[in-house]
């Protein structure tokens, strides 16, 4: 059985391609949404909720879990970095997803920020301010001194928790807007129209995270964009490279 830690839509496909070849998935999920997403896509089982080191010790110590598929978001250091130092510790194999990059255009608005703290000092130059960087690292902005009387403009998924999140730093219903991406170059276009945005923060998601819309719409609208620089994965690999590794090395039908 193969675990895929997914959470993303290149998780759904990697749950489809390896049920095509054969194997038997195992896949995680943090919400109940991620989750119906991961069992539509085929997974066998699906295993919803965080997901700490002690969780991920726990399922690798069952004995069925014969390799690990990690398809997180790239900018999830922290369960990358835990899945594979256990991984490595249990001499499970395991394999980081290399989502596609997209070429960011070259542009005088667009910035890459080399950090959290580069990105919230870029973002304190501009009045309004949209973050579509999710949850996790909202507070750096919405507590830095520098963003003080700033317009704050949060872009997040439709979900409970994300929107508790929004409430609890501060922010107002009319400076939330929870949608579930990607969204098209016309919509990123309207809603930035919308709020009045001069400058835009998000990640080097690649295509699948609907990164190039997002910044071509904010580029033709004049607006400042702000990229905060992918956590380099030298050990990454694409989806193809990953099947033939695993058909080589563990046969399907074993150990279910």
């Amino acid at each position: 059985m193969i675990l895929t830690l997914a959470g993303t839509a290149d998780g759904r496909e990697i749950i489809r391609t390896l049920k095509e070849a054969g194997y038997q998935v195992i896949a995680t999920a943090v919400t109940p949404y991620g989750a119906k997403l991961a069992r539509e896509a085929g997974a066998d089982r699906v295993r919803e909720g965080a997901l700490e080191g002690e969780d991920l010790a726990a399922l690798l110590g069952t004995g069925k879990i014969e390799a690990v598929i990690d398809a997180t978001h790239p900018y999830a250091t922290t369960i990358t970095s835990r899945a594979r130092e256990i991984c490595r510790v249990t001499g499970i194999p395991y394999f980081r997803y290399q989502r596609p990059a997209v070429e960011l255009p070259a542009h005088p608005n667009l910035l890459i920020a080399a950090d959290w703290t580069q990105a919230v000092e870029l973002a304190s130059r501009y009045g309004t301010i949209m973050l579509t960087i999710g949850t996790r690292h909202l507070e750096l902005f919405t507590a830095a001194p520098a963003m003080a009387g700033k317009r704050i403009i949060a872009r997040v998924l439709p979900e409970v928790t994300s929107l508790e999140k929004c409430r609890q730093l501060g922010l107002w219903p009319g400076d939330i807007i929870a949608i579930q991406g990607p969204c098209s170059y016309e919509l990123n276009r309207a809603l930035y129209r919308q709020f009045g945005v001069e400058a835009v923060v998000t990640k080097d998601s690649g295509s699948t995270g609907g990164v190039e819309s997002k910044i071509q719409a904010a580029l033709d609208l004049g607006l400042q964009v702000i990229v905060l620089r992918r956590p380099p994965e030298p050990d990454s690999l694409p989806m193809e490279e990953i099947i033939g590794q695993l058909q080589r090395d563990i046969p399907t039908g074993t150990n279910y």
